[in-house]
């Protein structure tokens, strides 16, 4: 399985937030790329990057964090947050991202994703955000129609190759993962599934690891301690 440490940032800064809300917020580094190369000393091959404010403005508003990032380390980097149009798909891509992520976009204008699969293909993933059993979007704070059978059933139709699938309820709770609703995904789509959300013990990854899910992404947990990087990467066996 493939371990994605995670930055979630903010004002050029690493931070997390607590079930997705914007006025709890941790700061846990003033300089993101440090935390990224931390990873990369740690054995992390790959990076989860997700620009908060773009996320619930629409707008890129870290973009000189991931070239940064991508100039500095070897990591595979996927980003997300924010991505509404072509132009920042391109842009996130010349500034070195590997993956881009789209979220509320690839909701709520299937035109863009279509675009988007097409002149980009497996370096766009889609972002399924659930709450209460819908999709949510505009960082969280709206949900959308679609539930999560119909969303990933139409991304599959669609040749989606990666979803980045967060339990919203989960995130940053530190209470584990919700390991049923992945291993439901991965049986019932052709689709790369990445855990996000309450990944917060050794246990989360081995379980994760055990029913062969693409990837999981790390974040809380490694800021808190309550997960040793090096030590996910080895029990995932992604080397």
């Amino acid at each position: 399985m493939k371990i994605f440490p995670a930055i979630d940032l903010f004002d050029k800064k690493a931070v997390r937030l607590f079930n997705g809300d914007y006025n709890q917020m941790t700061v846990y580094s003033d300089s993101p790329l440090s935390v990224a190369k931390e990873f990369e000393r740690l054995g992390a091959k790959n990076i989860h990057l997700v620009d908060l404010q773009g996320a619930k403005s629409g707008v890129p508003e870290n973009i000189e964090v991931i070239e940064q990032i991508a100039k500095n380390t070897n990591l595979f980097i996927e980003v997300g947050g924010g991505i509404r149009n072509m132009q920042t798909i391109q842009k996130y891509i010349s500034y070195g991202a590997n993956r881009v992520i789209l979220g509320t976009s690839a909701v709520t204008d299937e035109e863009f994703l279509d675009n988007a699969l097409k002149t980009y293909g497996d370096k766009i993933a889609v972002g399924a955000d659930i709450k209460d059993g819908y999709i949510a979007i505009k960082g969280w704070l709206e949900n959308s129609s679609y539930t999560v059978d119909e969303f990933f059933a139409k991304m599959e139709q669609k040749g989606v190759k990666t979803v980045i699938c967060t339990d919203v309820s989960k995130d940053g709770a530190m209470k584990g993962t919700n390991l049923e609703l992945y291993k439901k995904l991965k049986k019932e789509y052709k689709i790369n599934v990445i855990a996000s959300g309450g990944v917060s013990s050794i246990v989360d990854i081995q379980n994760l690891t055990d029913s062969q899910i693409y990837g999981a992404i790390i974040g809380k947990a490694y800021y808190v301690g309550a997960i040793d990087l090096k030590e996910a990467i080895e029990v995932a066996n992604d080397n």
